[in-house]
């Protein structure tokens, strides 16, 4: 087969079942191997992965849409299973070659982990644990309340909690928690179904537990479940102090003898809340503006995902929750998801997404699929570097400087948060796989969720909320869709910041070696790619003290300005 005549666009295939793939796999089995071939392969790979890309954005951008959602299912079930097996023979082929092209030492050790992995039984297992995060997606997606007189979906309240009035927060903060609470059974059967299937595919796969499984289809070579917990214990000695200082001057500046989880969000000095945008439209034209200024190439990155219609970026009802962005392999875009609402977090989601999306163009050079799969430990330091190295630039774009300076305290003082919390779900993690015969019971779960919640999450008063805080497994994402991703953001937090630290001193040449180890995608270990970024690899205590220490000083540097 003439694989020039191969489709270069995911849009062209949607419809597509394993027949119409099917025959192109064939004729790569019955090739040499060179380096054409592999090229070949590698164009085959990106189309299949963009058209499952489309379908699942189709779907989480309207999961009321039952179309969409079988078509995605259809194409799990029909295509990708299959396509599996068939790379999973190729990849053999290519190790069994001794063929190793340049900057591709990295991909074929990650193949060799893969092969050594696969298991065709395992394949429908994936399928139906795909299914079973679109459902709770579906679960998610579908809460909404009724507040001031209409319908509106969880996301769509986060505005009232940036409300001065404390009645009306702890109000729709109650309704919230007892929305997500009526689905606590609904969930806790998803959960029970994916914890179970999991475990057959580790077992099948000749390990004894879950997480030694997941830790090889992450490709983790540079760290241990043990550095995990090393990782654990400095966050415990070098950032609770900072979180119960941060948790503490909200407290005194709202006046408050204790904080309930409805104060959080609140500007402790009583100041209306940061209304960024009015409609999404603003809120692109701003991120533009950012980009221009930081840097053109950015700036022309991020034009393209306007002008190409590759945002989806409002909230409405039916949408799946949170944000992601996603790429098109075979045209090499990406695509940002999101849920925009008009708040803050809303700019500080779209600057990072753009990171990610960032990341993909500087790699689009990169000639392999392979060559430009990064593991996420690194893919997160391009997203939460671009929100610390965009932040001097809001009061060029949505804010006045003092708002601006406001806004970025309030990002680095939940930096300063996220990495107890992130201890909180990853430890959750480690319990549960490993005890998983106790983790399919959800009062277990909620036992040991509110343990790790009373040590890391500080300075908040829960009493009389129990019941709320040990559900707080069930909202968080990652634990039910994507088991054990979610210390990466803590590494890559750290990097981020030691990134943002090099930019105070020299903008530009950071910003340089900030797109230059973006450039380098995954040809080279995840040291390797921190150090090319200025940063280095890790959780220990001395590097995270540091970070910590530059995070309040910069804090304390904002609040004198007026």
């Amino acid at each position: 087969m003439n694989f020039d005549e191969l489709p270069r666009d995911g849009r062209a295939t949607i419809g597509w079942r394993w027949g119409e793939f099917a025959p192109w796999y064939d004729a790569l089995t019955a090739r040499a191997v060179d380096a054409r071939w592999l090229a070949d392969w590698s164009a085959l790979s990106e189309l299949v992965g963009e058209t499952s890309a489309r379908l699942y954005v189709a779907h989480t951008c309207d999961t009321t849409d039952e179309v969409a959602e079988a078509a995605y299912h259809a194409f799990l079930a029909e295509v990708i299973e299959p396509a599996q097996a068939a790379d999973h023979r190729l990849t053999r082929l290519l190790l069994d070659s001794g063929l190793e092209p340049d900057d591709f030492a990295v991909p074929l050790r990650r193949m060799r982990t893969d092969v050594a992995l696969f298991r065709e039984v395992n394949l429908p297992l994936f399928t139906a644990e795909s299914k079973l995060g679109s459902n709770y997606d579906r679960l998610s997606g579908a809460q909404t309340v009724e507040w001031d007189g209409a319908e509106v979906t969880l996301n769509q309240l986060a505005p009232v909690f940036e409300e001065t009035d404390r009645e009306r927060r702890e109000a729709a903060w109650r309704l919230a928690a007892e929305r997500q609470l009526h689905d606590r059974e609904a969930v806790a059967a998803n959960w029970r179904e994916a914890l179970e299937l999991r475990q057959q595919q580790a077992a099948n796969a000749d390990y004894d537990d879950y997480r030694s499984f997941r830790w090889q289809q992450f490709h983790r070579y540079d760290y241990t479940p043990d550095d995990c917990r090393a990782f654990h214990a400095a966050i415990r000695e070098m950032v609770l102090p900072a979180a119960a200082r941060v948790r503490d001057r909200r407290r005194a500046r709202m006046g408050l003898d204790t904080l309930r989880p409805w104060d959080l969000a609140v500007d402790p000095q009583g100041r209306p809340p940061l209304r960024p945008f009015d409609d999404v439209t603003q809120l692109i034209d701003g991120a533009a503006r950012i980009f221009a200024t930081l840097d053109p190439a950015l700036g022309a990155h991020f034009a393209t995902l306007r002008d190409a219609g590759l945002l989806d970026l409002e909230n409405r009802k039916g949408k799946a929750p949170g944000g992601y962005c996603i790429d098109f392999d075979a045209v090499r875009q990406p695509f940002i998801f999101m849920n925009a609402v008009g708040v803050h977090g809303d700019v500080e989601t779209l600057l990072h997404e753009s990171g990610h999306c960032f990341h993909t163009f500087e790699a689009a050079q990169l000639p392999l699929n392979d060559q430009r799969a990064v593991g996420m430990e690194f893919a997160e330091v391009a997203s939460m570097a671009m929100e610390l190295l965009a932040a001097p630039l809001l009061g060029e774009t949505f804010y006045t400087p003092a708002e601006a300076a406001r806004a970025r305290l309030e990002h680095l003082e939940r930096i300063v948060l996220f990495w107890p919390y992130m201890v909180v779900v990853d430890e959750f993690q480690h319990r549960v796989y490993e005890h998983p015969t106790e983790a399919v019971d959800p009062d277990w779960c909620d036992a040991v969720w509110e343990a790790l919640a009373r040590e890391f999450s500080v300075g908040v008063d829960w009493s009389g909320l129990e019941a709320y805080r040990r559900n707080g497994w069930q909202q968080k994402l990652h634990i039910h869709n994507l088991p054990f991703y979610y210390v990466e953001y803590g590494f890559a937090q750290l990097g981020a910041v030691q990134v943002w630290v090099n930019s105070l001193d020299d903008r530009v040449g950071a910003l340089a070696r900030y797109r230059q180890a973006l450039a380098l995608g995954g040809t080279r270990p995840l040291p390797a790619l921190y150090e090319a970024a200025g940063a280095c690899f890790g959780g220990d205590v001395a590097t995270l003290s540091e970070a910590v220490s530059r995070v309040e000083k910069e804090i304390e540097a904002l609040e004198t300005v007026k």
